[in-house]
């Protein structure tokens, strides 16, 4: 898977049915950078929506032809990389801004210092949609993978934020959160199924939020892959879908970092101390 104001190795594939035992916390990071005054020509956005997939390298991604026809209509980052191999850290990176030193896909309990308690902490809605989520988000089961579920991490636990995503189609055509964060499940992230299978399930997501009034009316969809088939390089495509904003600068070099300090400046609330400095996505009308 409202007015305009404003991407491997393999990832690990343990199914384990046991809930993760949490590891030593790392020492906290701050959460926020100083308040920062409106920045200059930034753009503003009600919605922001972005759906993260699995384990493919630009080319393969972009040769699909749903995801290469969103490319070509509205915009695609050239130069956008991951940040690290495998997975975990890069879903880190994504909603705090820093890997935490993790070089494993393990669990391990983190200091809530993300963008969603950052969010709830400002008083603005969000949710993060998880396919097959299970009963205890902290428990790889089935097609559900807590290694693509960030939020898992922050506290321990998953905050109430974290909701089913059959939510995704009510909240659409009702009150829609200001972000929303979609986790397709193991296959139809194509980590576990052929990149086909995930082009036809993303035909499936974005023309639902196409056609919510949340992202109509000034929203924003971001499609990213959390990293690449293994490189070194670790080049992505990261699509920017939006009825009014398109990237000026595509070919600029981009990483996960950058699509997070975005996301907090769309969205008015401070830069994370780990993003405070990072360029953002540039995008104008």
């Amino acid at each position: 898977m409202v007015a305009l104001l404003l991407s491997v190795a393999a990832c690990s594939t343990s199914r384990s049915g046991t809930t993760a035992t949490p590891k030593p916390r790392p020492a906290p990071v701050s959460t926020t950078g100083p308040s920062p005054t409106p920045r200059p020509g930034i753009v503003r956005a009600t919605h922001v929506f972005l759906i993260v997939m699995e384990n493919k390298a630009v080319g393969e991604a972009l040769s699909q032809p749903y995801v290469a026809s969103l490319a070509a209509r509205y915009g695609s980052l050239t130069d956008y990389h991951a940040v690290a191999h495998p997975s975990a850290p890069n879903y880190l990176a994504l909603t705090s801004g820093s890997t935490w030193g993790r070089h494993d896909d393990s669990y391990v309990e983190l200091p809530h210092a993300d963008i969603g308690q950052q969010l709830t902490d400002a008083g603005l809605p969000w949710r993060a949609y998880m396919e097959d989520l299970p009963g205890d988000c902290r428990q790889s089961t089935g097609q559900y993978a807590v290694k693509h579920d960030p939020f898992a991490y922050y506290g321990g636990a998953c905050p109430p934020e974290v909701v089913p995503l059959s939510d995704l189609g009510p909240d659409l055509g009702g009150s829609t959160p200001t972000f929303v964060w979609i986790t397709p499940n193991l296959c139809h992230d194509t980590h576990d199924c052929p990149v086909s299978v995930g082009d036809t399930w993303l035909r499936s997501i974005v023309p639902q939020i196409m056609a919510s009034s949340a992202w109509q009316h000034g929203g924003v969809l971001f499609i990213t892959w959390d990293e690449d088939d293994g490189s070194a390089d670790n080049h992505i495509a990261t699509l920017v879908i939006s009825p009014s904003l398109r990237p000026t600068d595509p070919a600029a070099p981009y990483t996960h970092l950058s699509l997070l300090a975005t996301i907090e400046d769309l969205l008015g609330v401070p830069r994370l101390a780990t993003v405070a400095s990072t360029p953002a996505i540039s995008l104008c009308c």
